[in-house]
């Protein structure tokens, strides 16, 4: 593989990025600074820590990368419940996300889980 363009689980995640970034225009100008940003950063954070760890030499730090962009997929669905919680998008909208939230929870895990066996054989 070439680039981490080429992952699945990248193009996953980029997938989420953009339903955030659409998602969040509906949040009141007061929040800018705050449930904005947060969700702009965590849901950007998912992509950036899986390109990043596909950058890295070592599976063992690839994988501590994809961990962090599993955090971040799960603080960004957090974001996304408060959202709700405060009137500011509809159940639709979080149903929508939490369908983007499993099949990139699954493509992380089973990235992970392919890192941990490729690891395995390299040590071999």
């Amino acid at each position: 593989m070439e680039s981490f363009e080429q992952l699945e689980v990248w193009k996953k995640a980029r997938e989420i990025r953009i339903f955030v970034m659409k998602i969040i225009q509906k949040l009141p100008k007061e929040e800018k600074y705050g449930l904005f940003m947060q969700s702009k950063r965590s849901s950007r954070s998912i992509s950036n820590n899986i390109a990043e760890g596909f950058g890295r030499f070592h599976f063992q730090e690839n994988i501590q990368f994809c961990r962090v962009a599993r955090g971040s997929l799960t603080e960004t669905l957090d974001h996304m419940i408060i959202a709700l919680d405060e009137g500011y998008i509809s159940d639709e909208d979080l149903n929508n996300f939490r369908h983007l939230y499993g099949s990139c929870l699954k493509l992380i895990n089973g990235y992970i889980a392919y890192l941990k066996k490729a690891k395995t054989g390299q040590d071999s």
